[in-house]
């Protein structure tokens, strides 16, 4: 086949042809990326730079091996091959682009070697069928939430053509070198169009995603640094405004978000939208203040996002701003009042955040005034709740039947400040932790444990060292090392069959999968998984301070609130007869639940500790005899 850069087409050279339609390519190309990229310079500084070995090894897995796309195995196949077919087409490319545009160059065309010619062919063919399984899903068997934009169809219809006009040019080339010189125009002339419209299409995310998950957060639960909070342009970090660029409008964070899916007014696909929006115009964004204090911060949508986009710093960064102006819940502030003056929620005095031992035959050490190896970090609801006083005093048998060494501050236990933080109150966070360090650093202790994966994950991750640094246990984490080490000697199996549900902050936010269902096991407890179990569980609808709001009315028609919804799951499974939980706000909201839906004499809510006890009850009574 004659060099197609050579030929002269209406009197000028195929060379020039080229040169013109590659700069006019990468002017608008570039002129757009860079627009985005002042922008980002214009926002507030982020560090994403460090850890750069665990970036690269995320880059891989999530990038070249789109790990987060196996879920859904079928389209998740037909993504990698289009994703790699797209890696050999752009190498083919920009080679053959190379080489048509310095035609001094001593190297042949992508197409005239072998090994890259059938590498470019057997791309072409997996990469039309993965292409045609795209397709029929979008339009066929969309799934709830997929953009269904003109946009997408432009875009499939772009890699179409650059793949059917190369394989069929490479056909053509020994019989019909006219149409293989045709297509091999064609194509250059796609990928070069499709390189200029890419920067102000909707689907600008084939090309800022890679950087989303380079740049993601590697610190489980989305923090971001604190700050007044945000509106406008300027006030995000570059990196929160780039998951607008980078978002791919696939639907999977709405999907799996309790709040959108029980009528709330926030949908994260949108939120996404909104910050593209704000990147695109200098005006302030159209945030909604009801979808984004309906957040319960469970961190479904940022696990499901399969390019890591980073939903929760936005809300967090919204909410400090809608707290700084008082467009606030009049419950939420009434918490976050009670919060600052008596370092509970519940507005009682601290005197009385102990009471719940009164029931007990055996006296807690006071961890301020005696060395304990475990600290016992109880929570405001653990404490203060009458329904959860039951729960709580089987932990601390529990924790006595296996001849822990363990106290707890008493008075001096402050709220930890997880999901005052999460409600947008930074300064109120701070003002909490601070009275923590200090009770904590006049404690002698080795570890902490707690039996509330709120007060676990922010003790754990967000607390600087004290006392030089302490490891934090979750309860169902430390019984499982008992319980492995044959400290609590079994006497009965608990009655029934149970099926367990996942704590947002426990499963989600820290990996805590396994310990609890290896409890149960040991406890010889009839077990059945949830559908929607591990990642993929469901959230209560307590988390981000949603405990202390009122509940609104859905914006979308009569739903059922999330805790009904995982209840019902629960209840369906034949033979279940209990959901175990392994968080305090998870008993609240699912015992009100049952009572909602009628279903409390169908299926009892009890704590993992409370089904220890039951296990462990002879042993226990013969003792304190």
């Amino acid at each position: 086949m004659p060099d197609p850069a050579a030929s002269v087409y209406l009197g000028v050279l195929g060379y020039a042809w080229l040169w013109a339609m590659a700069m006019v390519s990468f002017y608008l190309f570039g002129t757009r990326v860079w627009r985005y990229a002042g922008v980002l310079r214009g926002a507030r500084p982020e560090k994403r730079w460090d850890r750069l070995p665990e970036r690269f090894r995320r880059f891989a897995a999530q990038v070249l091996g789109q790990q987060r796309l196996r879920e859904e195995p079928l389209i998740g196949l037909a993504h990698l091959v289009i994703f790699w077919a797209f890696v050999v087409y752009a190498a083919g490319f920009f080679w053959n682009l190379v080489r048509g545009l310095l035609p001094f160059l001593p190297v042949p065309y992508a197409d005239d070697v072998r090994w890259m010619a059938l590498a470019l062919a057997g791309a072409g063919f997996i990469g039309l069928a993965a292409l045609a399984v795209a397709a029929v899903r979008r339009y066929a068997f969309p799934p709830p939430r997929l953009e269904q934009s003109p946009d997408a169809a432009v875009i499939l219809a772009l890699i179409g053509i650059v793949l059917v006009s190369w394989l069929t040019g490479w056909f053509a080339r020994p019989r019909l070198p006219a149409l293989a010189i045709a297509m091999w125009w064609l194509h250059m002339a796609t990928v070069l169009g499709f390189l200029a419209y890419l920067p102000y299409s909707k689907h600008l995310h084939l090309l800022a995603s890679p950087f989303g998950v380079f740049f993601s957060a590697l610190q489980p639960g989305g923090m971001p640094a604190p700050s007044e909070g945000a509106s406008r342009r300027q006030e995000f970090t570059w990196r929160q405004l780039f998951s607008g660029l980078a978002c791919a409008e696939c639907g999977r964070c709405d999907r799996a978000c309790p709040a959108f899916q029980s009528g709330a007014s926030l949908s994260p696909k949108m939120l996404m939208h909104q910050v593209k929006e704000l990147v695109r115009a200098p005006s302030d964004g159209a945030f909604q203040p009801e979808g984004i204090w309906a957040c319960t911060t469970c961190y479904a949508c940022m696990s499901r996002c399969p390019v890591f986009n980073e939903h929760l710093p936005l809300v967090i960064e919204l909410r400090r701003r809608l707290v700084s102006q008082g467009e606030i819940d009049a419950r939420l502030q009434e918490a976050l009042t009670n919060l600052g003056r008596y370092g509970n929620s519940f507005g009682q005095s601290p005197r009385n955040r102990a009471k719940w031992t009164q029931g007990l035959d055996f006296h807690i050490k006071d961890a301020r005034k005696e060395p304990v190896e475990f600290l016992w970090f109880v929570g405001d609801y653990a404490s203060y709740d009458p329904r959860l006083a039951d729960a709580t005093r089987a932990a601390a048998r529990v924790f006595q039947a296996a001849g822990l060494d363990f106290g707890i501050l008493y008075d001096g236990e402050q709220n930890a400040g997880n999901d005052v933080r999460r409600a947008g109150e930074e300064g109120l966070f701070e003002v909490l932790a601070e009275k923590n360090r200090k009770t904590l650093a006049k404690a002698k202790f080795s570890a902490i444990v707690t039996t509330d994966p709120h007060s676990y994950h922010v003790l754990k991750h967000e607390y600087p060292a004290v006392n030089g640094g302490f490891r934090v246990w979750h309860a169902a984490e430390l019984l499982d090392t008992l319980l492995r080490d044959g400290k609590l000697s079994l006497q009965q199996t608990p009655p029934g069959t149970a099926t367990y549900h996942d704590p947002c902050y426990l499963g989600r936010y820290n990996g805590v999968y396994a310990q609890p269902r290896r409890i149960l096991g040991e406890l010889g407890v009839g077990f059945q998984e949830m559908p929607r179990n591990r990642e993929h569980a469901w959230c209560c609808g307590a988390g981000g301070g949603k405990i202390w709001m009122e509940d609104l009315p859905p914006a979308s028609g009569p739903r059922e609130r999330p805790a009904e919804s995982r209840l019902r799951e629960a209840a369906s499974l034949a033979g279940v007869d209990t959901l175990v939980v392994a968080c305090p706000k998870d008993l609240v909201m699912f015992q009100d639940a049952a009572k909602t839906t009628g279903l409390a004499d169908r299926i009892a809510v009890k704590d993992l500790m409370e089904v220890t006890e039951q296990a462990i009850a002879p042993a226990r009574e013969k003792t304190h005899a």
